[in-house]
């Protein structure tokens, strides 16, 4: 299996939408670029040129298999991404639970329409007339 030396961030690959299309065609099985091609609405050369951009970013490698050219998720380029961010959100949901037991609601203070509805109102009777 060939996979180039890792020169681009992954995360700036994975910045345009036909990119993560065909890494989410990638994560199910192998596919070769005429694959890729016929289930996205760009050309060959647009999905070579996005191949070659995943992979610079260590996200895809390729393997040549008899006449064609298969493209895969590259599994240490794409655990890696997934280390990084569960590094930097891993405790996001267990940080935004503690703010969220330990922050009061706000009381909702009367803008200046509700207070000018209050004063024009007049008093109200206790009684029905």
């Amino acid at each position: 299996m060939k996979a180039k030396r890792r020169i681009a961030d992954p995360f700036d690959a994975l910045g345009n939408q036909y990119r993560r299309d065909i890494v989410e065609l990638l994560a199910r099985k192998p596919h070769s670029v005429q694959e890729i091609a016929d289930q996205l609405p760009i050309s060959r050369p647009a999905v070579s040129r996005h191949l070659s951009v995943l992979n610079r970013a260590g996200l895809v490698s390729d393997e040549q298999v008899g006449a064609r050219r298969l493209y895969r998720l590259d599994e240490p380029g794409a655990e890696a991404a997934r280390r990084y961010l569960a590094q930097v959100w891993g405790n996001v949901g267990v940080r935004f639970k503690l703010f969220a037991e330990n922050t009061r609601p706000r009381k909702r203070s009367r803008g200046p329409r509700e207070l000018t509805a209050l004063r024009t109102a007049g008093p109200r009777s206790s009684r029905g007339s």
